[in-house]
């Protein structure tokens, strides 16, 4: 397995892996009508060439060789500024936006190495507060994020179509 910063070309990847984990994670909790939309605004190749062409974010992909040679891609993470809606928030603070593995890659490791470049991206200019946003029953990540100093801030609404998730925000202050 290889992790590496996604470049412009890789907009369809993300785009196919981000519809395709989110489906295998969440896609039972919402209306056929609700995920497409979701999909359409959140995973379309043009939303990924965006964030991929902003200095403000960064994706990282993991890949493994596939049978016939060629990479697959596994999962992948995506940070930038803090975009949650939370009174604490400011503008230097970050994001991990979404942290993602296909449900066959899951247990290996591959989050805890996406994380980790992620982090480090993240504080490459010194510590700063940082922010990550998960649902309210995803227990197996709050766990994980709980084992990197992240606590429960608030929550908010996360919105998925035309229903809205109970989300919780989760944050990391510096040591002082």
């Amino acid at each position: 397995m290889e992790i590496r910063r996604a470049v412009p070309t890789d907009a369809a990847v993300l785009s196919e892996l981000g519809a395709q984990t989110f489906i295998d994670s969440f896609g039972h909790l919402y209306s056929a009508e609700d995920l497409q939309a979701f999909l359409d605004e959140s995973h379309s190749v043009q939303a990924y060439a965006t964030l991929l062409a902003s200095p403000l974010y960064a994706i990282w992909l993991a890949v493994q060789r596939d049978e016939g040679g060629g990479d697959e891609a596994i999962g992948y993470a995506l940070a930038g500024p803090c975009g949650l809606p939370h009174e604490d928030v400011r503008p230097e603070d970050g994001e991990l936006k979404r942290l993602y593995v296909s449900s066959r890659a899951q247990g290996g490791g591959v989050g805890a190495k996406l994380f980790d470049q992620t982090l480090a991206w993240l504080e490459r200019d010194g510590p700063r507060t940082l922010w990550i946003s998960v649902w309210s029953e995803n227990y197996g990540a709050q766990r994980f994020y709980g084992r990197y100093g992240f606590e429960k801030a608030g929550e908010y609404e996360f919105i998925v179509g035309k229903q809205r998730d109970r989300e919780f925000m989760y944050r990391r202050v510096p040591a002082k």
